[in-house]
């Protein structure tokens, strides 16, 4: 079965780096767009990027864009954030995202839209 496995979360101080890591398997991963998000506590969970199924399309929503970068390594099975110049307000459990359309035009910000999900990691900034 599909399954994704998110790693890379943890404690940083306001400024900091972080990288997230997406590790799939049980699906053909190149095919499938694949997003990050997060849910901070008493908040929704909310789409932060996507990256096509080829890896030639991104896209970040406002709030991260300039500090997140979304990429993937196909060969790897692995989408990645590099998550930059991090702020008290980025403190949330993120998590990854399969689409189960088969190479989606375009790239859906709509959770209902991704299928299969990890179990999150949490990342904390402290200021």
């Amino acid at each position: 079965q599909v399954q994704l496995v998110e790693s890379g979360g943890g404690l940083v101080q306001a400024g900091g780096s972080l990288r997230l890591s997406c590790a799939a398997s049980g699906y053909t991963f190149s095919n499938y767009l694949v997003g990050w998000f997060r849910q901070a506590p008493g908040k929704e969970r909310e789409f932060l990027a996507g990256i096509n199924w080829s890896g030639r399309s991104t896209h970040l929503t406002d709030s991260v864009r300039g500090r997140f970068t979304i990429s993937r390594d196909n060969a790897k099975n692995t989408v990645y954030l590099q998550m930059n110049s991090l702020k008290p307000e980025d403190t949330a459990v993120y998590y990854c995202a399969a689409d189960r359309s088969y190479r989606r035009t375009y790239i859906s910000t709509s959770l209902g839209d991704y299928n299969f999900w990890g179990q999150g990691t949490q990342v904390t900034v402290s200021s």
